[in-house]
């Protein structure tokens, strides 16, 4: 009984350390993007495997891990800050360019790509999402770029990958952006949902939101990082103490089965 309460006892310290590690382990991620139509996977799955070997780039860097709350301030800052460069403008808004503009989000879908010890978890993943814009006066087009964020099990949205700027044209199909991921680190094997909030480059206002509240294509992501998730997996059969006794058991049981099945045999014969 005393042993037992001592093994409980370190299980749980364990336990409880571990969480606490995962629970203030860095986040990190490879992710590339491009329009859907200028690449197939296999490209966008090999540069996304040289992505990872590169230096981060600048854009997004300093927002890996932040909320989406955090992240629309630093919008919002770096806005100002490219603004008060030209001197004599202030700052424009959403409502003080994009009147004459309407965005939407069409559709979004996602892709589980690499499991690599079968769990059902997935280190890569991809999200693909059509941006559609209207103009009144029939200039249907825009320059826009957007913030991709993970939520685990309904938590916050935390921030993991920054597109490129791209243009989209009125409803068109063939401007779908598609961006891969691989997690590699904070990420314990989980249910993520997905949202992807759009901006108009130049202004700090988001234009639109799609996330797992209109799509189940983008709910419930089986994902885990890559240090949940090895490339292979050792089993090793140890014997120590009285494994040898434990053997000669297995040994004998195997033998009586052998000379019952024998016997039976002798039986049918006659």
């Amino acid at each position: 009984m005393f042993n037992k309460l001592i093994l409980t006892a370190i299980f749980t310290f364990i336990t409880v350390d571990v969480m606490a590690e995962n629970n203030t382990s860095k986040i990190e991620t490879t992710s590339t993007g491009n329009i859907k139509q200028q690449w197939l996977q296999q490209q966008a799955l090999v540069t996304l495997k040289e992505s990872a070997n590169e230096a981060s780039k600048a854009r997004g860097n300093n927002k890996s891990g932040k909320t989406r709350q955090q992240i629309h301030e630093l919008n919002l800052k770096d806005s100002t800050i490219q603004t008060s460069l030209k001197a004599g403008q202030p700052v424009k808004t959403k409502a003080s360019n994009n009147f004459h503009h309407s965005f939407n989000i069409y559709n979004g879908y996602s892709q589980l790509i690499e499991d690599y010890d079968d769990d059902g978890f997935f280190q890569t993943f991809s999200v693909t999402f059509d941006a559609d814009v209207f103009d009144m006066h029939n200039f249907d087009q825009a320059t826009v770029y957007a913030e991709l964020y993970l939520s685990k099990n309904g938590g916050d949205w935390i921030h993991y990958y920054t597109t490129d700027d791209f243009n989209i044209y009125g409803e068109s199909e063939d401007d779908e952006y598609e961006v891969y991921t691989t997690l590699h680190q904070g990420y314990v094997p989980e249910n993520y949902d997905v949202l992807i909030d759009l901006y108009e480059v130049g202004y700090h206002d988001i234009v639109a939101t799609y996330s797992s509240d209109d799509t189940n294509e983008l709910y419930a992501l089986p994902l885990e990082s890559s240090d949940y998730d090895p490339d292979y997996v050792e089993y090793h059969s140890e014997s120590h103490g009285h494994g040898g006794s434990s053997s000669a058991i297995a040994l004998l049981i195997l033998l009586s089965f052998v000379v019952i099945r024998k016997s039976q045999n002798k039986t049918r014969s006659y």
